[in-house]
């Protein structure tokens, strides 16, 4: 089990930045994989970045050069660092967590949700 906490959220002037945080309950270099997601009303819930325990990252092409995912080890933290952002960034955004285990040679893979937080970017 993985509890995951968000925070970080609020309105924000297009062109400005946010930062969101997500705490784990639990050592992040245990998760295989953290993630951001968000939803629009209206709309299904998107990838924005990911990031492995291995350290490999993978952002949306929307996103791609204005958001960084990163992991505070020590502190069991993912955060997401949302520059240049755009009316069309106004989400639910949502912090994940997958976890694969083996039992019996037999992959079970987890997903674990945050309650989210709220962007909204407006002049």
């Amino acid at each position: 089990q993985v509890q995951l906490v968000e925070s970080g959220g609020g309105l924000v002037q297009p062109g400005g930045s946010l930062r969101l945080s997500c705490a784990a309950s639990r050592s992040i270099s245990s998760i295989n994989a953290m993630g951001w997601y968000r939803q629009a009303p209206g709309k299904q819930r998107e990838l924005v970045a990911t990031l492995t325990s291995g350290g490999s990252t993978n952002y949306a092409d929307s996103v791609k050069g204005r958001f960084t995912i990163s992991g505070d080890n020590a502190k069991n933290m993912v955060h997401l660092q949302m520059n240049s952002l755009k009316p069309e960034d106004t989400a639910v955004y949502y912090c994940n967590a997958v976890t694969r285990v083996l039992r019996l040679a037999v992959p079970y893979e987890y997903a674990f949700w945050g309650q989210g937080t709220q962007v909204t970017v407006s002049s």
